[in-house]
């Protein structure tokens, strides 16, 4: 199991930045967003992608996957083979999509799920050309795919070689789906998992109760993080846990804290691994 923290809050570190904070803080690496405006990005991938992952390899630390932008769902986009033809050559073989939103007032879920599986053909199609695995994230919030139930209506049937569920422990708190179930449901597309915590908040507007979510540090929102991490140790999962850090703090406040998630799950995953033995 790779320990790795999600780029995205981190757009203004060089790679070398990068490699001195995975360094000093313990990470195994980083789920890179590849996104306009970081230092690597859809413009550069091609050279830039390779060029990070040789530095990162260098020192130990590892790219096991790439967090493309929210907007990236289709398989014939421009761009997109150029980016994963830099993932081939830099040895990258997960890949994040964007999210297909649903809105039940305007769309009908069946029709939604077959266009998506459209999507998922093509997809599939590019992950076996070129050795990828393309993977949808479980996105609370009206997306296509938000709990692993209705994420298996767009994957199953398809080769898990090269589509694969990214589970978030946090987001399957939100919609209510227990993370072993979770787990269960999405075997054997199983490829990677998302930690955050979220705090769920009742809160009145107009007269209307509505319930809000807030990303806190780990520990101080809802979710089970023992029953997490021990779950993951007992399917004996191997691929990327993603940090993702989306709490809001201050800039100065925010390496602190991603310095305290890292060790929070390091800790989290050394107990639970004792605890198996």
């Amino acid at each position: 199991m790779q320990l790795v923290v999600f780029s995205k809050t981190l757009q203004d570190k060089t790679p070398q930045e990068l490699v001195q904070l995975a360094e000093e803080y313990g990470m195994d690496g980083y789920d890179l967003a590849v996104r306009p405006g970081h230092p690597v990005n859809p413009d550069n991938v091609a050279t830039a992608l390779p060029e990070t992952a040789r530095m990162f390899a260098n020192h130990g630390l590892t790219i096991p996957m790439i967090t493309a932008n929210t907007d990236l769902l289709l398989p014939d986009q421009p761009g997109v083979r150029d980016l994963l033809g830099a993932m081939d050559q830099a040895d990258v073989r997960r890949l994040k999509l964007g999210y297909f939103k649903f809105d039940p007032e305007k769309q009908d879920y069946w029709t939604e799920v077959d266009r998506v599986r459209q999507a998922m053909a093509g997809w599939e199609q590019l992950g076996r050309e070129f050795g990828i695995r393309i993977c949808y994230h479980t996105h609370s919030n009206r997306c296509m795919g938000l709990n692993a139930g209705m994420l298996m209506h767009l994957l199953n049937g398809f080769d898990p070689r090269y589509l694969g569920a990214f589970i978030d422990a946090g987001h399957l708190l939100v919609e209510g789906e227990e993370f072993a179930v979770a787990a269960a449901v999405v075997q054997p597309y199983l490829a990677m998992v998302a930690v955050k915590d979220m705090l769920l908040q009742r809160i009145d507007q107009h007269g209307h109760g509505m319930v809000q979510r807030t990303v806190v540090e780990a520990g101080q929102g809802m979710v089970n993080w023992s029953a997490v991490m021990t779950e993951l140790v007992r399917l004996r999962f191997t691929g990327p846990v993603s940090i993702h850090c989306e709490f809001q703090v201050t800039a100065d406040q925010l390496l602190p804290a991603i310095r305290r998630e890292v060790a929070f799950f390091r800790n989290q995953l050394a107990q639970c691994k004792q605890a198996a033995e």
